[in-house]
């Protein structure tokens, strides 16, 4: 039967929060058929769904027939309905209708109240594990804590809520399951200013193409923006993608940031970004629009910064399979890969007048000479090692692997200087098998493999050279610095005296026996005149081979923090 709501206020509602956050969401999302079986523990969501003029609720007491009820709505309307109960066995009782749903391919938004999580196995009525109770059958269950204060906290509760919305509809369809741990007092109601501040995040995909009234909606978006920043993560190359993205940095409101590892090349794109970021001002930095594509970003300092701009329109671009919301900004998921979705926007880009392109060349030209000035005065160190591999790599054909830690973030620092295909194994930054995914590669390919390696990834990583396979166009460079040299820069472990013992490994092996008993052929350098001599002999070896740097642990970390402390003097 139809519930009858009231003429009450909007803006009096149930105190909890988190409940009016999932009702702003669905209003926004044009999910409006709520299917509640009446309880106790679920009388929050309740008040909230049902106190929204926009939302039209059914009561329905066997939440099993109201399961399937949900679903006949859902098949009908070609959009999701959202099935809302009590705790404990009522969830379970929705299973034949969610699991029909989800081999149909049905969109429904599952909303289970459960008991605070302390109270979870102990006894306490109507409690059971309630989340992850349907995960065999829906496409992914959500937990919403019983309490959140900080601002991280009320985000992160914002984008799981967003995510399941998104999710239920994203292509294949199916049920979500959110988990709402809802604490005492329940049926507390408030007085809410403004329902129109919960961020909402929209979806928009096709199979291949977006469709022309999607794409001329953002192109509209992108046109009437001043500052325009799109940044790449770690992606493969494809030259299909390259020629968007070069198109699109001449345009004098786009500026492109780029890391090694996205393998995107221009030369109004900017590959050095540490070094970049910090010569603007917030209100020149700050982007209008932010588009973002590709996998994690490696630079910490881009990722802190755009945090705190309180950026008014973030895009993602990518088939992901959950919202990616790296600066908790994110409004638009774009569901199609980024070559597809740049190839289609770049022909509606319109013609601007804005400076913003031209203020980060010049911030560009500015660090780079800050970089070379530096460069030039550096004592021998990992900073001047990585300067003298780069000048002679970049003449070679090869195919560059970086370890984490410090070597892949060294990298970054010398973007604009290589075209090389960089990898590094950023999807979960482990330095565990840097080596045997570099050696897999040259296994599968017929051009060199040149591995730069930190001396601890090495020894972690050691059944690599153990194995078998030693191919010939299999190289590595290993950066002899003491083990750790990421914890000796960064401030947090710089500063504990447990930094020797338990941060860094304090590595002091002979690397040429491990090369000696694997069959590697060995060089060795310790300073820029050996390394100039041994450089080319190693990269001209006709076998697998391992070149061992020798740099001072203590200096280069010094050299680095000094370096960033120079780059963002004025």
């Amino acid at each position: 039967m139809l519930m009858s709501t009231e003429q009450l206020s909007p803006l009096s509602t149930t105190s909890q929060e988190a409940c009016n956050v999932l009702a702003d969401i669905l209003v926004k999302n044009g999910f409006t058929n709520v299917v509640i079986s009446p309880g106790s523990r679920n009388a929050p969501l309740t008040v909230a769904l049902s106190r929204r003029k926009e939302i039209c609720t059914y009561v329905v007491v066997d939440e099993r027939s109201a399961a399937f009820m949900a679903l006949g709505m859902a098949i009908e309307q070609h959009k999701p309905t959202v099935l809302v109960c009590t705790s404990g066995s009522a969830v379970l009782n929705y299973s034949p209708a969610i699991a029909e749903a989800y081999y149909r391919k049905v969109p429904l938004i599952v909303v289970s109240a459960d008991r605070p999580e302390p109270w979870i196995d102990q006894d306490d009525s109507q409690t059971i594990r309630q989340f992850l109770a349907l995960d065999n059958i829906v496409k992914r269950s959500y937990d919403i804590p019983s309490t959140y204060f900080s601002d991280d906290e009320k985000w992160y509760v914002n984008r799981l809520i967003n995510d399941a919305c998104v999710l239920s509809v994203s292509q294949p369809m199916a049920p979500v399951h959110i988990n709402f741990h809802l604490a005492e007092p329940l049926y507390q109601t408030s007085t809410r200013s403004n329902s129109n501040s919960t961020r909402v995040v929209k979806l928009v995909e096709s199979d291949n193409n977006l469709s022309q009234a999607d794409i001329e909606h953002l192109a509209n978006e992108y046109n009437r923006a001043q500052r325009v920043m799109i940044i790449g993560g770690f992606y493969d190359y494809n030259e299909k993608l390259n020629k968007c993205i070069r198109q699109l940095s001449h345009d004098s409101r786009t500026v492109v940031l780029a890391e090694t590892v996205t393998n995107i090349y221009g030369d109004d794109i900017v590959r050095t970004i540490d070094r970049c970021v910090n010569q603007l001002d917030d209100n020149t930095f700050k982007p209008d629009l932010l588009i973002t594509f590709g996998g994690a970003l490696i630079s910490r300092m881009v990722k802190n910064r755009l945090r705190k701009c309180n950026i008014a329109s973030h895009w993602h671009i990518g088939t992901t399979d959950h919202l990616i919301d790296i600066v908790k900004a994110l409004t638009t998921t774009i569901n199609v890969s980024p070559e597809s979705f740049f190839a289609q926007l770049l022909p509606l880009i319109s013609n601007s007048d804005s400076n913003y392109h031209d203020k980060w060349k010049e911030a560009a030209r500015t660090a780079r000479a800050k970089h070379d000035s530096l460069l030039a005065s550096t004592k021998w160190c990992d900073l001047k090692a990585f300067a003298t591999i780069i000048s002679h790599i970049k003449h070679h054909t090869l195919t560059l692997h970086a370890s984490n830690g410090t070597p892949i973030r060294y990298l970054q620092l010398f973007g604009d200087e290589f075209t090389i295909t960089n990898y590094c194994n950023r999807g979960v930054s482990g330095i565990d098998g840097c080596t045997s995914t570099a050696l897999g590669a040259a296994l599968a390919s017929s051009t060199t493999n040149l591995l730069i390696s930190g001396d601890m990834s090495l020894t972690y990583d050691l059944g690599a050279l153990s194995s078998n396979y030693k191919p010939d166009n299999f190289k590595i460079i290993v950066m002899m610095n003491g083990g750790g040299g990421i914890f000796r820069f960064l401030k947090g472990p710089s500063s504990l005296p447990e930094l020797e013992k338990y941060f860094e490994l304090n590595i002091n092996y002979d690397i040429r026996k491990y090369a000696d008993a694997f069959g590697y052929r060995f060089f060795s350098a310790d300073c820029e005149e050996s390394l100039e001599k041994e450089l080319p002999l190693f990269l001209k070896s006709d076998c697998a081979s391992i070149l061992a740097i020798y740099t001072p642990k203590e200096l280069n970390a010094k050299v680095l923090r000094d370096y960033f402390d120079n780059l963002t003097t004025n």
